[in-house]
């Protein structure tokens, strides 16, 4: 972590005298298998990398160019990953159906765990959450490195997979639970997906499906209108470690 602060100030530095401003996004495998990590940008520059394997204990970073445009996007992780016989890569959990180890503009295929950023031009107001709107695959935390104001590490420590109703259940061939989704992916109603009559904050509560996503992570979105307890800010510029299985 002190090498990575010593980065970080080194890239300040380098922004006030090159006007050029990046963030890296240091990702880090604590799971005892294999990942594979994708990046999506929603706004913004194009990141250093879509999609890469991830070794247990391994770091990878993507870096994105913030100096003239903020960047919005997102990260996940897919798990279980193989070529096919027929020469396209694909994954039981959070694949981007690229076929390939890069995502290549595709997001991720519900359910996943997600991790989002807004980022500033100018070291200014991030903005980052972890969500669960979209099911959940594995733990994950969020950490800011360096910042000047409210960076504060963001965790969702516990496996929803355990706990995970049979109704939302994704399992895999041996019967294990490897992911869990979300109740509108698995129902598809509009109280709860949040839509038609159900589109506003008083019209869409917690349900009992929601609420066993939040006992497990108390930090991350549980459904569309959990924005009280679940967005985060970082204010001054910061770098930010993103770890799967924390």
């Amino acid at each position: 972590m002190a090498f990575q602060m010593l980065l970080f100030r080194l890239s300040i530095i380098l922004f006030s005298i090159s006007g050029v401003y990046s963030v890296d996004f240091i990702i880090k495998n604590n799971c005892k298998v294999p990942i594979w990590p994708g990046a999506l940008t929603g706004a913004g520059n194009p990141i250093s990398t879509t999609g890469f394997r991830l070794l247990p204990g391994s770091t990878t970073t993507a870096t994105v160019d913030v100096s003239t445009t903020q960047w919005s996007g997102r990260f996940w992780a897919r798990t279980l990953c193989s070529m096919g016989a027929n020469g396209k890569f694909a994954c039981a959990t959070a694949d981007c159906g690229s076929g390939q180890i890069t995502c290549n503009g595709a997001g991720a295929i519900p359910p996943a765990t997600l991790v989002e950023f807004t980022i500033a031009t100018n070291l200014g107001q991030d903005f980052f959450d972890i969500s669960l709107v979209d099911g959940f695959n594995l733990p994950v935390s969020v950490t800011p490195i360096g910042g000047s104001s409210g960076c504060q590490p963001v965790v969702c420590a516990r496996s929803v997979n355990p706990v995970c109703p049979p109704e939302l259940a994704v399992k895999s061939p041996r019967g294990l639970v490897i992911a869990c989704k979300s109740a509108c992916m698995a129902f598809n109603t509009p109280e709860y997906c949040c839509s038609g009559d159900h589109n506003r904050p008083e019209t869409c509560p917690p349900t009992n499906y929601s609420k066993i996503f939040k006992a497990q992570c108390p930090q991350a979105y549980s459904y569309a209108y959990d924005d009280k307890t679940s967005t985060f800010t970082c204010s001054g510029g910061a770098n930010y470690a993103i770890t799967f299985c924390p």
